[in-house]
């Protein structure tokens, strides 16, 4: 199985299970998630099916300039109750470990397994990109949130308890491995300001997007569900 292909079915077993664990949803994205596992990295959407289907569109983001990253916990957190949670390892390093091949390892004090070295398969840009710890150098792979956390934030995380904030941030269906630069250049923004330049993730970064969503009962605005319908569009039909 490619890199890329088992980060795929990864994520669709943890946008089901993490995200269903978390709210008891079981939606027809959710079904399709499943299918993604099925299928080993391509979801497949049933004709006539509505993607959007539950989530609550709504015209424009209305940013909330009260956002802090804080308001999230601290930065990949292991004492926090998503999937992973409390393992000794941060939540980098549990994505690294997912995400990456060809992993060497260092044994720090807390985590016996922290990734020293390893390739990324980046999925958003489809370079190959090295990637060694340490400061600065590490920074070539970055951890995104698939549903970045300033736009939760304003989509109906703001009202959530600090618990429930801390679990979406470190939610490994929400996390990604990718290349640094693609992810500084996504920012906050939402897919109807930024999708993936990799075309041929579209579909499944619909589809992981939509499960957040839909999972933690978020808000979208309407050129970004407009360019999700568009992606989720090009998934094989059922």
């Amino acid at each position: 199985m490619s890199p890329s292909r088992r980060t795929l079915l990864w994520l669709a077993v943890a946008a089901v299970l993490a995200v269903v664990v978390a709210y008891q949803t079981v939606t027809t994205v959710g079904h399709r998630s499943r299918a993604l596992a099925a299928s080993a990295g391509m979801p497949t959407v049933a004709p006539g099916v509505d993607v959007l289907a539950g989530i609550t569109v709504v015209p424009a983001r209305t940013h909330r300039y009260d956002y802090r990253r804080a308001q999230f916990g601290n930065a990949w957190d292991d004492d926090n109750d998503a999937p992973g949670g409390h393992n000794g390892c941060d939540t980098r390093d549990d994505i690294l470990n997912r995400d990456l091949v060809d992993i060497t390892h260092v044994s720090t004090r807390r985590c016996a397994d922290a990734v020293a070295a390893g390739t990324l398969h980046d999925p958003y840009t489809n370079a190959v990109v090295a990637f060694t710890r340490g400061a600065k150098v590490g920074e070539a792979v970055q951890i995104d949130h698939i549903v970045p956390l300033a736009y939760a934030w304003d989509m109906g995380a703001s009202a959530w308890s600090y618990r429930q904030r801390l679990r979406f941030a470190n939610d490994p269906a929400n996390l990604l491995a990718v290349a640094g630069q693609a992810n500084q250049d996504k920012a906050d923004g939402g897919p109807g300001q930024w999708m993936p330049p990799n075309r041929a993730f579209a579909c499944q970064y619909a589809i992981a997007y939509l499960a957040v969503l839909r999972g933690y009962a978020l808000r979208v605005d309407q050129p970004s569900a407009d360019a999700l319908r568009v992606a989720a569009g090009t998934c094989p039909i059922a």
